[in-house]
């Protein structure tokens, strides 16, 4: 699959929910079902100011001159040997000219602390670390916050049955003990496959793994993606419950 097309299939859902992204919600969602990449498409996904600067870091790091090259996509939403290339500096900087000054001065030390403790920049690392420190989550309950990580992160189920527009996983959900994030025994949820009988997972059978974002079906996973999926998340875990 192409780099632009992999991409949308995780920024559509919070696009349509107004949380990133441009407002040609409908413009993004045709093109992921007709499988086209033109210039279009991509001015739409340079847009994405919360993402795209990360593909940059990643290519950079990588020597791959296309922010939007498939390995790039991957390694961001998913997670490959590509998140390994970036050197703390180049991570630190990046960070630095991005959210100085959106963060109180603990909340930036605390944040860029994770950096030469072994962050990546990975979906996961921006929905545990940064997202919480730039005033995204900063207020309301916890509950909510912790809710807003768990739709928010990339999600990995495995598929026990697929309905007409929906489909039934088996899921770790995300849950707070103590102050410490884990993930707990999975459990059933139903999300969403469809718009209007359209989506990206047609081909879907139980017994799959899916990704997820904000209850929508992206993709379907291959062993090696879901096994990469669930490092990240759990490594970028293990560094938000680490303290200063």
């Amino acid at each position: 699959m192409e780099g632009p097309q992999l991409f949308l299939r995780y920024a559509f859902k919070p696009n349509s929910l107004g949380y990133c992204g441009g407002d040609d919600n409908l413009a993004l969602f045709e093109y992921g079902l007709h499988g086209c990449v033109d210039q279009g498409l991509i001015e739409m996904e340079c847009r994405f100011d919360g993402a795209f600067p990360y593909l940059q870091l990643i290519a950079r790091a990588s020597g791959i001159a296309d922010p939007l090259d498939s390995r790039v996509v991957e390694a961001y939403w998913i997670g490959n040997r590509l998140l390994d290339r970036v050197d703390m500096g180049s991570l630190f900087r990046s960070l630095e000219e991005r959210f100085t000054g959106r963060a109180r001065p603990k909340q930036w030390l605390s944040l860029v602390s994770k950096v030469p403790a072994g962050a990546r920049p990975h979906h996961s690392f921006h929905v545990f670390e940064v997202y919480p420190r730039i005033g995204l989550m900063r207020t309301g309950a916890v509950g909510h916050v912790l809710e807003t990580m768990e739709q928010c992160r990339i999600r990995w189920g495995r598929v026990l049955s697929v309905g007409e527009s929906d489909l039934v996983v088996e899921v770790q959900p995300l849950v707070l003990r103590g102050d410490r994030l884990e993930l707990a025994e999975a459990k059933r949820e139903t999300i969403f496959r469809w718009v209007d009988g359209r989506g990206f997972v047609d081909a879907v059978q139980n017994g799959d793994w899916v990704s997820i974002h904000w209850g929508w079906a992206c993709d379907i996973l291959t062993p090696r993606q879901r096994a990469n999926l669930e490092h990240y998340t759990r490594w970028h875990m293990a560094l938000y419950n680490r303290t200063l």
